[in-house]
């Protein structure tokens, strides 16, 4: 009765259509329509169709289509073609979670056949239970019932074909009886499957962590057993009582792409018990208590009380900026800035146009001097003048050899590319004492200004860590700005960054190849350090070690080529937060002047962070190239966990106090494998706050 009033319900609706004649023809049906399927809906001609509504309709008629292939596919438990619609169409136009002429959801019948592959690619996809089934009575009484009707319906067929004489009708009784009776098995097989389920087992390496001061973080993975039921969602229970009498929350996870859950709002200092269970079709399993049994919400400063590093400091140099411009409000360079219309911000369309003007300064060929040349990208294509150069403006036709502090002051300029004429003309002021390093940085604001001008854009982007020379005593200076912008600008030449090298005569010889040569052969390069530099850690603590090398003029960083805005590092686990217990006992390791013995006591070897910890630092001497025992005598750094806008964190693992800065001359015994780069301190620096 049950499952004919769902029937009639949905027939009134016209979800579903009749099913197929027989399993090959429901075969043939999804796995034929499948080109129809794939169909660009944006692509048909609007005079072909009768108008807005029409073209609607021809949507949700495909879209009805895919829902039928897609139950279709589970029922012959075809799994490539499952994740293909999957894939093909959201939820909502595949209607995943509307029940079918027979009340059942593509996730019913994958978890009632045992198809746990199929049943997992559902779920993932967000996929429910039907809501009819409230409880074991019920499904199996409907299931009940779809054996029956289907066998009943079987009989007649059976007894229609055997009675009537071959003919037009006998042949298509013949073919519904072949799908009644393939239906007829599946629900039999569905009806197996839910009988012999049994509860979900517990879930397994069920671990709690301490997530803040207030939160806790909960883990698991899936029950080992694979007899039982697929598992559809799991529950997680907090108490402050290891009985959990009485409960202090729950929360059921139905989204099981990742098998975490974070639990809010807790107070600081109070121990909390946690612990996981399972449901499947038949009903929730037993529950797994975490490791360890309980947590306490803290933060490792809670320790000492310290407060963030970094806390104001950002509001603080906005604030010293601004008395530094009220003090040379007097001067009279300060009106024309402050009178500097807001609209100089051209769009890009309008204002790289100047690249293509006649009049402009852009230079062909270097001469001896320091140049700074622009290099905007877009995809695989890279912005050229309209002769097919890369924009280049001279600084200074005099200056041969750019020192190092020169160089460092304009990657710091480049944080401030809308003050630019603000600084140019304070410093026009002040540059009576004709000092020589004035002169050159004057020099190197008015190229800057130039070069925003012909570009009509502001900012040039980032800064290259190292400057680009050549042996005719000509360096470039080279910034680096991606194109996000889908506009089409009319007038720009984006020309693809392989034409242009193979188009570029060069004017030196291979062996003596002109700077703009040596950019031109490395500019993927460039472009890819810049697009690298620029991705950010997935959330977690992480494991940091610092290697610094001194030369002359400079003290550079051991960074990774794949993140080169970031120290060489492992992760250690996805929590970032360090908690007061494990602080304390960190603290501790570093106080004892003995090395920690390779047999730990028993209470140290279950100190999880210890066991992380130690994982981790077997990773990166590996990664570095640094034999492990010599890691003995390495320390970790224990004044403080550093800590990027609260979602990435690093402990510091530091080599020896002499050997933290290798000196100009000193031997290195180990070299850390390729894929490693060093980086001037201060440009690592800024690429840290980038």
């Amino acid at each position: 009765k049950m499952t004919q009033q769902m029937r009639d319900l949905q027939l009134a609706q016209a979800r579903k259509p009749q099913g197929p004649s027989s399993p090959n023809a429901a075969k043939r049906l999804y796995r034929n329509l499948s080109g129809k399927f794939r169909v660009n809906y944006t692509s048909f001609d609007e005079g072909s169709l009768a108008g807005r509504g029409e073209k609607d309709k021809l949507r949700k008629s495909y879209l009805f289509q895919s829902n039928a292939a897609l139950f279709e596919a589970v029922e012959l438990q075809d799994l490539d073609r499952v994740q293909e619609l999957l894939k093909q169409y959201s939820p909502e136009e595949l209607d995943l979670n509307t029940p079918n002429s027979e009340g059942l959801l593509p996730l019913d019948i994958a978890i009632m056949t045992n198809n746990a592959p199929i049943a997992r690619a559902l779920l993932q996809a967000g996929a429910k239970e039907s809501p009819h089934f409230v409880s074991l009575e019920s499904r199996s009484l409907h299931l009940s019932t779809l054996v029956r009707e289907a066998e009943q319906r079987v009989n007649e067929l059976t007894a229609q074909v055997v009675n009537e004489a071959p003919n037009a009708d006998c042949s298509e009784k013949e073919k519904q009886l072949k799908a009644w009776e393939w239906r007829y098995r599946l629900y039999k097989r569905m009806k197996a499957g839910f009988e012999h389920a049994r509860v979900p087992d517990a879930p397994t390496n069920v671990h709690l962590s301490v997530a803040s001061s207030s939160s806790v973080q909960v883990t698991f993975w899936e029950p080992l057993s694979v007899n039982s039921a697929v598992v559809t969602k799991y529950k997680v229970e907090w108490s402050c009582s290891p009985t959990f009498s009485p409960p202090l929350g729950e929360a059921v996870i139905d989204k099981l792409k990742n098998l975490h859950f974070t639990i809010r709002g807790l107070v600081s200092g109070t121990a909390y018990y946690v612990q996981v269970s399972a449901y499947n079709m038949k009903g929730w399993g037993p529950p797994q208590a975490s490791v360890p049994p309980f947590a306490i919400p803290s933060n490792w400063r809670e320790y000492d009380g310290r407060a963030p590093r970094r806390r104001g400091q950002a509001e603080a140099l906005d604030h010293l900026l601004g008395q530094v411009k009220t003090v040379h409000q007097h001067c009279v360079c300060h009106e024309p800035c402050k009178n500097q219309p807001q609209s100089r911000k051209h769009s890009v369309s309008k204002s790289l146009k100047h690249l293509f003007h006649p009049g402009s300064k852009f230079l062909k060929t270097l001469k001896r001097g320091l140049y700074l040349t622009a290099i905007f990208y877009k995809d695989d294509n890279i912005l050229v003048t309209h002769e097919d150069q890369i924009p280049v403006v001279e600084i200074d036709d005099t200056y041969s050899c750019l020192l190092m502090q020169d160089f460092l002051w304009f990657t710091k300029v480049s944080c401030m590319w809308d003050e630019i004429l603000w600084l140019r003309q304070c410093v026009t002021v002040s540059q009576s004492s004709c000092s020589c390093i004035l002169q050159t940085r004057f020099k190197m604001l008015l190229a800057i200004s130039q070069m925003q001008g012909l570009l009509g854009i502001q900012d040039l982007g980032q800064v290259f860590f190292e400057p680009v020379k050549d042996k005719q005593g000509n360096i470039l200076i080279v910034t680096l700005k991606e194109v996000k912008t889908n506009q089409t600008f009319e007038s720009v030449r984006w020309v693809p960054i392989c034409k242009l090298q193979t188009s570029r005569k060069s004017v030196s010889s291979p062996e003596e190849p002109t700077a703009l040569d040596t950019l031109l052969i490395s500019v993927q390069d460039k472009l890819a350090y810049h697009q690298r530099s620029s991705h950010a850690l997935s959330p977690g603590l992480y494991l940091g070690y610092l290697k610094l090398c001194s030369a002359v003029d400079q003290i550079r960083v051991l960074v990774p080529e794949r993140l080169p805005n970031i120290l060489c590092h492992v992760k250690i686990r996805s929590n970032p937060n360090i908690s007061r217990e494990e602080w304390e006992w960190l603290q501790k390791m570093a106080s004892v002047e003995e090395p920690v013995p390779a047999e730990p006591e028993a209470e140290i070897s279950q100190n999880h962070l210890f066991q992380e910890l130690q994982v981790a630092i077997k990773e990166l001497m590996t990664l570095v190239n640094i034999p492990l025992q010599e890691a003995k005598d390495f320390r970790l750094y224990s004044q403080e966990v550093l800590d990027f806008g609260g979602q990435v964190s690093f402990l510091l693992l530091l080599p020896p106090s002499d050997d933290v800065c290798t000196a100009p001359g000193q031997n290195n015994p180990y070299t850390p494998r390729s894929g490693f780069l060093t980086l001037p301190l201060q440009i690592f620096e800024l690429g840290e706050e980038r």
